[in-house]
C-alpha cells in the first residue's frame, strides 16, 4: 500500500460493473482510468464457463505491478440462484431460488454451495455477492418487493435463515469463494425495492433483534464481505440509511457483531434509493460512516466519485486513516486469495 499512488490506493475502494458476456471499451477505459481495482459482472449470460474465463483474463490484463507484486482485481457476480443468477451456461449450474435451497439438508446446501462456487473459480471470479441473509415474515413475502417477490429468502425464520445462509458461506469457502451476507442489517421488512424506488424504510429492525442472527452466524463462519443496504432503520439510525450510517456500520457491525472484514455497498451508482445524493458525496459518506468498498453499477459515476475521495483525503487526516484502513482489507482479501503475486504480505 505504501508503494501506491493516490490514485490507486483510491481505486481500491471501488468495484465497478461490467458487462458479462464482454466488457466494452467504455468500461474497460474507466477501470484503467481510476485504477479501479475490483468488478462485478453484470447482466444475465448464457456464454459458460470458458467464455467468462475470457473475460475475467481481459479485465485481469489491467492489473497494475506495484513494487513488484501484480495487484490483480477482485471480481464478483449475483450468483444466487432462482430469479438472480447472472451467469449461465456450459459449466455453469442451473442454481434454484433460495426458497428451495431452504429446505434443503444444510450439509446438501454446503455442498452444492462449494460446487457452485467452484465453478466461479473457474471461470475468474474470486467473489460471489452471496448469500442472501435476510428473513422475510411469512406474512409479508408476496409484499415485500426486493426479496419474497422474486424468492431470495431462504426461510422465514431466523434459525432457518442463519443455518442454510451459513451453509452457503462455509461452502463458498471450501472453494475458495469469497461470501458475502446481504443485505445487512435486512431488506426483509421493507417493502420497497431500494434499487428502484427512493425511502425504503423499515420501521422494526433493531440492533439487538432476530433479523441480525444470520449476520452474526455468517460472520461466525468467515464471511469476509457484509453488504451494507440503502433502506433507512428508522428504530436504529433514523437520520441516515445503512449505508451512510456510522451506528450501523461502526457501532453495531464492527463493535456489537464483531465484524472485521470488508463493508461492500449495495449499488450506489444506478440505484434509485441514492440518487438524491451526488455521486461523490455518495461515496464519500459511505467511506466516512466506516464502509470499504463502494459497488457502482454506473461505472460513468466513478470519475466523480473518486476525484471526491482524493480531495477528501487531501484535506482530512481522520478521513485519511480511514481510507488506509480500509485499503488495507482490501489488499489482505487478495493476498489471502493469491491476487498479490509476488507479496509477501
Amino acid at each position: 500500500m505504501n508503494a501506491m499512488t493516490e490514485r490507486q490506493r483510491v481505486g481500491q475502494l471501488f468495484m465497478a460493473s461490467v458487462n458479462a458476456s464482454g466488457a466494452s471499451k467504455a468500461q474497460l477505459t474507466i477501470l484503467r482510468r481510476y485504477a479501479v481495482g475490483s468488478v462485478m459482472l453484470m447482466g444475465h449470460t448464457d456464454i459458460g464457463v470458458d467464455a467468462v474465463r475470457k473475460v475475467t483474463d481481459r479485465v485481469q490484463s489491467l492489473a497494475p505491478t506495484v513494487a513488484g507484486s501484480r495487484v490483480g482485481l477482485l471480481v464478483s457476480t449475483d450468483q444466487e440462484g432462482g430469479q438472480v443468477q447472472v451467469l449461465n451456461g456450459p459449466g455453469f449450474s442451473a442454481i434454484p431460488a433460495a426458497t428451495t435451497q431452504g429446505r434443503w439438508p444444510s450439509a446438501q446446501l454446503q455442498q452444492r454451495a462449494a460446487q457452485w462456487g467452484r465453478q466461479l473459480k473457474s471461470a475468474g471470479v474470486g467473489v460471489d455477492l452471496a448469500p442472501v441473509a435476510d428473513i422475510v415474515p411469512r406474512d409479508l413475502t408476496s409484499v415485500n418487493q426486493p426479496i419474497g417477490r422474486l424468492d431470495r429468502e431462504y426461510g422465514n425464520d431466523a434459525s432457518t435463515a442463519a443455518r442454510q445462509s451459513t451453509a452457503v458461506v462455509k461452502g463458498f469457502d471450501e472453494a475458495g469463494i469469497y461470501a458475502t451476507l446481504k443485505h445487512y442489517p435486512s431488506l426483509g421488512q421493507v417493502r420497497g425495492n431500494t434499487d428502484f424506488s427512493a425511502n425504503v424504510t423499515d420501521d422494526v429492525t433493531t440492533r439487538d433483534g432476530t433479523f441480525l442472527v444470520p449476520y452474526r452466524s455468517g460472520i461466525d463462519a468467515g464471511a469476509r464481505f457484509v453488504m451494507a443496504s440503502t433502506a433507512t432503520y428508522t428504530r436504529i439510525d433514523p437520520g441516515h440509511q445503512a449505508v451512510f450510517s456510522p451506528t450501523l456500520l461502526k457501532t453495531v457491525l464492527r463493535g456489537t457483531l464483531g465484524f472485521q472484514g470488508i463493508v461492500i455497498s449495495d449499488d450506489l451508482g444506478k440505484a434509485v434509493s441514492v440518487k438524491s445524493k451526488p455521486p461523490g458525496d455518495r461515496a464519500v459518506g459511505f467511506l466516512q460512516s466506516g464502509g470499504d468498498l463502494v459497488l457502482n453499477d454506473a461505472p460513468s459515476t466513478v470519475a466523480a466519485m473518486a476525484s471526491a475521495v482524493l480531495s477528501k483525503a487531501s484535506g482530512d487526516a481522520g478521513f485519511r486513516a480511514g481510507v488506509d484502513a480500509s485499503v488495507k482489507r482490501v489488499l489482505a482479501a487478495k493476498l489471502d486469495a493469491g491476487g498479490l503475486s509476488g507479496c509477501q504480505g
